[in-house]
């Protein structure tokens, strides 16, 4: 298949387990272009074992994760053929799909660094006949690097503006900044929790799935006590490279903050919102103090209430959508795998070790052929 003119199809789904992304992405002159793009919902017991299994509330012995490592491949498969089905698409013509996984446990440091995202990838490639592009992050952890995050790389190509020093604010279940610097550096690091903590709390005390346009969280007050104990976690002032995950930042890490303490639910959902804008203001105050805008994507864009807090606490720096640049803020993490799957067929690195503290450039993913070249 002629590179020029095939597409590519990249999948995630992140630490809020909320969906998973699938973006059909054409390149022109090496520059992913989105063509369409979904959101596939998880099964509703599937994903509730999911987010059990990555906060540390289930422990799976191996028959138990080899299920759930083939039951997350079926459904990453049933996503990709609907977005075949409703882009009028064959298979014939996707070169290949970038597939992120569903991470499961993240811990980059230590005497023996891993990252685990799981789906298998060769229950993907049968069922939808692509090859399949998975496993990107490991190969960067066992050269010495976090492993995350993977998309600034894309974010430079993408949002750039020469001369300018810009972010890019990712808020997914965990947030994370690019540092995009006038020079052309480029850094980037996860700065804490964003919806994973905010979705978990309300999903306990309300039975919904997220705080829809950040209503629960306007009904309570910040506790300043309480923030402030939230905000001595460690993690908040290590150095960048870093990264986190629902292994750190979940419902028990909460939980234990708030032991002595008795709070209402509004109210630690208003703290819990403030955490998220204050621990990513201070991260873009003390590594990117000269940018002039942030540029935001993921689902957090669509809580109003936090992306108001944000802006309030970022002036006089402009808080504006990817989509103010022409880049679709819900699919950009999609899109970003998708060119991951690329560069691996490609034969061309995907981390940035100025990012992930790698040793050094590192092509990623692991290729799971098609049968279709069998037949």
């Amino acid at each position: 298949m002629d590179d020029a003119s095939a597409l590519y199809i990249g999948l995630i789904s992140g630490t809020s387990a909320d969906g998973i992304d699938a973006a059909l992405v054409r390149f022109e002159q090496n520059t992913p272009k989105l063509v369409h793009a979904l959101t596939h919902p998880w099964p509703d017991a599937l994903r509730t074992q999911i987010l059990r299994v990555a906060q540390g509330e289930a422990k799976l012995d191996l028959d138990d994760y080899c299920r759930l490592d083939v039951a997350i491949g079926r459904v990453f498969a049933d996503s990709v053929q609907e977005l075949l089905e409703q882009s009028g698409t064959s298979s014939a013509s996707v070169r290949a799909v970038g597939s992120h996984g569903q991470t499961i446990r993240h811990r980059p440091t230590g005497d023996f660094p891993f990252t685990l995202q799981i789906g298998d990838a060769s229950v993907i490639a049968e069922r939808s006949n692509i090859d399949v592009v998975a496993d990107f992050r490991r190969a960067d952890v066992a050269a010495g690097g976090q492993g995350a995050p993977l998309l600034p790389a894309v974010h430079a190509m993408l949002l750039a503006k020469p001369g300018h020093t810009r972010v890019v604010l990712n808020l997914g279940g965990i947030a994370n900044i690019t540092v995009l610097s006038a020079n052309g550096d480029v850094l980037g690091f996860d700065t804490g929790p964003a919806n994973g903590l905010l979705d978990a709390w309300c999903l306990r005390h309300r039975g919904e799935a997220f705080d829809r346009d950040g209503a629960f969280a306007a009904s309570g007050r910040v506790d300043e006590t309480l923030l402030a104990t939230l905000l001595q976690d460690p993690y908040f002032a290590l150095p960048p490279p870093k990264s986190t995950g629902r292994e750190h930042f979940h419902l028990a890490w909460l939980d234990a903050q708030l032991e002595s303490i008795s709070r209402s639910a509004a109210d630690v959902q208003a703290t819990l919102l403030e955490l998220t804008a204050r621990s990513v203001v201070n991260a873009i105050v003390q590594h990117a103090s000269d940018a002039s805008d942030v540029l935001m994507c993921g689902g957090g864009v669509h809580n109003n209430v936090l992306v108001q807090r944000l802006g309030a606490l970022l002036q006089p720096r402009a808080l504006r959508s990817t989509a103010d640049e022409g880049v679709d803020p819900d699919y950009l993490e999609a899109t970003a795998f998708a060119w991951l799957a690329r560069q691996r067929l490609l034969g061309l690195p995907g981390n940035l070790p100025a990012v992930t503290g790698a040793s050094g450039l590192r092509i990623l993913g692991a290729i799971y052929a098609a049968p279709r070249a069998l037949r």
